[in-house]
């Protein structure tokens, strides 16, 4: 089914995490007055969109926020578990700053965050330059009818890319690598939007079903890069010279490998070992990391410690057991304590 971006006010530009200039401290925006010019690291483009559209602005620090916890989840049992920085502009330290798999999972899942925060908040109402999408083509299916309000991930995907693109206007190669990266997270939404349904009828009897164009959960998200993340591209740079003087553009380093597409990652550094502290790298190291024992994968005590072995400590902990329901309607329960071997690298 085809569908069209509805025609609205030109959106001006936003930006990303370094890249995105706006951190966790900011994602609380939604609670309080914005002043635009108190937010660090926007450049001037981005100033002036957030005070041309600062109603949109909350939906924007939400995304951030968003792709950072999903961020955390995804890599939670990895040596680099998506660590940020309080206080710091660079709320990732300067593991972003080189061309890394990590540094394009970032990009990817901010912009994505951002476009998934956006639509969902004019699908709530809660902005008045944006709203459902009604410019559906063609007929309903069989047994069902359009209704509720179908998200406008569309709009949602057009401020990310005003957002996440705005700093990456250079002819140099991270540049490039950035913006590729940020529209392969933002074409996972329009890839994964999906019909949901209600029933209407006496008992659920489902007489008449209406349904709406949603967003998939954005855990569905995370999980689909993180595979991207696996099996994310490696480039080289190339420079190229035009008539605005040298440009830097990315070739896929090894041929016989599949080329990436728009939906791939890219990457063209080498990531570090993250097994030790090193503040040049952004490393914090493993060490009193917790690790699954019994697994051989990355979170076990094998791999994620780096070979130097684990501690391994009893601890004690509080929970509900010998539950009961009673009619009606509560559940009572005991407190019982459970030991538990606990294991952190050394």
């Amino acid at each position: 089914m085809q569908r069209r971006v509805p025609v609205r006010r030109p959106l001006t530009s936003l930006s990303p995490c370094r890249s995105l200039a706006l951190g966790q401290q900011y994602s609380s925006l939604g609670s309080q007055p914005i002043l635009c010019g108190s937010i660090p690291g926007l450049v001037p483009k981005q100033l002036r969109f957030c005070r041309n559209y600062i109603e949109i602005m909350p939906s924007v620090a939400e995304g951030v926020k968003l792709g950072i916890q999903e961020c955390q989840h995804q890599f939670r049992g990895r040596r680099w578990n998506c660590t940020t920085i309080k206080d710091n502009l660079a709320i990732f330290g300067p593991v972003l700053d080189k061309a890394t798999r990590e540094s394009a999972f970032v990009h990817a899942i901010a912009s994505a965050g951002v476009a998934f925060a956006v639509t969902r908040s004019c699908a709530e109402g809660t902005s008045t330059m944006c709203g459902c999408d009604s410019h559906h083509k063609g007929p309903p299916g069989e047994g069902w009818k359009w209704g509720g309000c179908s998200e406008d991930a569309e709009f949602g995907v057009l401020v990310s890319r005003e957002f996440a693109d705005a700093r990456e206007n250079r002819p140099d190669a991270r540049s490039a690598m950035n913006r590729h990266n940020n529209e392969a997270g933002r074409s996972t939404i329009l890839d994964h939007m999906h019909l949901r349904c209600k029933c209407h009828g006496l008992s659920g009897s489902c007489e008449v079903k209406t349904c709406w164009w949603a967003q998939p959960d954005f855990r569905l998200l995370g999980d689909y890069l993180k595979d991207k993340y696996d099996s994310a591209s490696e480039m080289v740079v190339e420079k190229h010279r035009e008539s605005r003087g040298w440009v830097e553009t990315l070739r896929v380093k090894y041929n016989f490998f599949k080329h990436p597409t728009e939906r791939d990652l890219v990457y063209y550094e080498g990531s570090p070992n993250f097994c030790e502290p090193n503040p040049e790298t952004g490393s914090f190291g493993t060490r009193d990391r917790a690790c699954n024992v019994s697994s051989h994968g990355i979170e076990g005590c094998d791999l994620l410690c780096c070979g130097r072995g684990h501690n391994t400590r009893t601890e004690k902990r509080k929970e509900k057991c010998h539950c009961i329901f009673h009619w009606c309607c509560y559940v009572s329960c005991q407190e019982c304590v459970r030991v538990y071997d606990v294991h952190t690298c050394k």
